[in-house]
């Protein structure tokens, strides 16, 4: 084992002690790539592909710095000023680098598909410098507006490196596209936003809203605007993002110096240090809290895709419980409303599960290669359609979706000409029940409570990362409400966002409903479970809808994250409402809650079925 792969050993076990458990987001995890020097550099060679990788440095303003990125370039064999050609911008996800397994490959699969690759280390990770400012237009989006500048020759690497065979149009822009995931994603959103220069974006399992990401109320919309107390906070993930970015030193030791801050926010821009030592408190003052809030949305698309015009392809991926498919919905809709190209794909892998090994037939980040896949090949369509102007390119249907109950590879993808949206409702009966007639309701009342500690499990986030076991789902007596519908006649296919809506009694939360501290809200999970004839219960993709509820003395609307799943035959959907999580942070004391069903109570569960 060489050297990279023992330091990447010791970064995991440090990792794992700052963390306290399995914290570590899923693309830090990438195996470096083979060959890859100390420092993250690869000699300039000539791949099997037909290209050749050329290590290059440059240094850019970015957030009233200068900084140093890192980066290879990935030039075609015989691609020259006479015979240039279109060029693709990559990077990599949180706590990786250019080198790592599925960031090096994406150079290597556009160079074998006779695009110029650039690949680079974001700011703060690799040999790359400057903090880590969770892809800020003004920094990481300027950042890699400097790389367009190399692009279209404008200006040259650091060691006088000219890009001179890069296709460009009548004005001299290059024609330039982005794809990446994650991390690497929404960096093209913050791009485009600051620098016109890019014609398509290919990102994938990204987010809208950081917000909504790290804490989500799911009694709101996605879309960020008006929302002054965060829901319940993901604590696993954002430890883990947190101890990824201060253990950097033990990925990249002799880190740059523009790569500190202080002593305690070591290689992060100061406000995200706040930020997720305010989302960690469990405490949620209302000036503190909304200073907070309105930085994480600066740093989203939803605060910039007003000035995004490059057409956009957006893939998300339905085991995701970091970033769901309602984040890439809310994109989506975004975009088309305001005229920009876009067009969505909800692939059956995200940051949750099957990124290292997807599903057959599925895209593989880590092959290299993207026309053995479905989406591998509407990306390539969109490279083609947008970057060489092959209006022969088909660039595919406006929606697709993954349908994990079909075998063959080849039928996996449904299609449809938007998302759908609810149209079966079914009814809260007050004996448990969901049923399809209002008329069918009885009436009744039950009561939950929480306790001090998680009394639910959904998930252990990337348990499997470092070799944990995850356990099933479950929820505790006496700590839950559930309504369950009759065996199913036929398969139930729900593709999108389902939305309940329900009143809960909580007397405790009634006293405070004042407070200025959001904490002292009734926090509440939704989910949905699939239970099989035998009574096994299945949390749908372990996906989870925490809740802060706005006021318990009114009716209340939650949208749960989007699904793409099927309830056989014989089989039951059940909808759940729980005190706890063990994968957020809830409630403050112990607060009672009673549902009432029946006559004059609301009490839906609104369905996006497609036939």
């Amino acid at each position: 084992m060489g050297p990279t792969r023992r330091r990447w050993r010791a970064l995991r076990r440090g990792l794992t002690a700052l963390a306290g458990a399995a914290l570590l987001a899923p693309l830090v995890l990438a195996a470096p790539v083979a060959g890859a020097h100390e420092d993250g550099r690869t000699a300039a060679r000539t791949g099997t592909g037909g290209y050749s990788v050329t290590p290059l440095r440059f240094t850019v303003p970015a957030g009233g710095r200068n900084c140093t990125v890192d980066a290879d370039l990935y030039r075609p064999a015989g691609v020259d000023r006479a015979h240039p050609a279109p060029a693709v911008l990559a990077t990599n996800g949180f706590g990786g680098n250019k080198s790592d397994v599925p960031t090096a490959a994406l150079g290597k699969a556009v160079a074998g598909q006779g695009y110029v690759g650039l690949v680079y280390s974001g700011l703060g990770f690799g040999a790359s410098g400057c903090l880590i400012s969770l892809d800020d237009p003004e920094i990481d989006g300027r950042a890699a507006s400097g790389l367009l500048d190399f692009l279209a020759g404008a200006r040259a690497a650091d060691d006088g490196t000219v890009a001179d065979f890069v296709t460009r149009d009548g004005r001299g822009d290059p024609r330039v596209g982005m794809l990446g995931a994650s991390y690497g994603g929404a960096v093209q959103l913050a791009t485009a936003a600051v620098d016109h220069r890019v014609d398509a974006l290919v990102p994938l399992i990204t987010w809208h809203d950081l917000a909504y990401s790290l804490a989500p109320n799911s009694a709101v919309e996605p879309a960020g605007a008006g929302r002054e107390a965060p829901g319940a906070a993901k604590w696993q993930w954002i430890n883990g993002f947190h101890a990824t970015g201060e253990g950097q030193p033990l990925a990249v030791p002799g880190l740059d110096p523009t790569r500190f801050n202080a002593l305690d926010c070591l290689h992060f821009v100061t406000q995200a240090c706040t930020a997720f030592r305010t989302l960690n408190s469990g405490r949620y003052p209302a000036a503190e809290t909304r200073r907070v809030l309105d930085y994480l949305r600066s740093v989203s698309p939803v605060s910039y895709l007003p000035k995004v015009e490059a057409p956009t392809l957006l893939v998300q991926g339905q085991a995701d419980t970091l970033f769901n498919l309602n984040e890439a919905a809310a994109t989506y809709r975004t975009l088309k409303r305001q005229g920009t190209p876009a067009k969505m794909i909800w692939q059956a892998w995200g940051h949750s599960r099957g990124m290292d090994t997807p599903p057959a037939g599925e895209l593989d980040l880590g092959d290299g290669t993207l026309d053995t896949s479905y989406v591998g090949r509407r990306i390539l369509a969109w490279f083609e359609r947008y970057l060489r102007h092959d209006r022969r390119a088909g660039t595919g249907p406006d929606f697709a979706y993954h349908q994990d109950w079909i075998d063959d590879p080849a039928r996996t993808y449904a299609t449809a000409p938007a998302v759908p949206t609810p149209t079966r409702t079914l009814h809260l009966s007050g004996d448990g029940k969901l049923v399809d007639r209002p008329g069918d309701v009885v009436p009744g009342s039950r009561t939950y409570r929480n306790l001090p500690m998680p009394t639910s499990h959904s998930e252990s986030s990337l348990a499997g990362l470092i070799g944990l076991t995850d356990p099933p789902p479950h929820d505790t007596t006496n700590t839950y409400l559930s309504w369950t519908t009759a065996p199913l006649t036929a398969p139930l296919d729900v593709v999108g966002a389902p939305r309940a809506t329900l009143r809960v009694h909580s007397p405790a939360t009634q006293r405070v409903q004042g407070s200025t501290d959001a904490a002292d809200r009734l926090v509440l999970f939704a989910k949905l479970y699939d239970v099989a004839p035998n009574g096994a219960r299945t949390l749908v993709r372990r996906l989870v809808a925490p809740v802060r509820v706005p006021d318990v003395r009114e009716a209340f609307t939650l949208t749960l994250p989007g699904t793409v799943h099927r309830y056989d035959t014989g089989h039951r959907l059940q909808f759940v409402i729980a005190a706890g999580d063990a994968a957020y942070i809830g409630n403050r004391g112990v607060k009672p809650v009673t549902v009432t069903n029946g006559r004059g109570e609301p009490g839906e569960l609104r369905l996006p079925v497609v036939r």
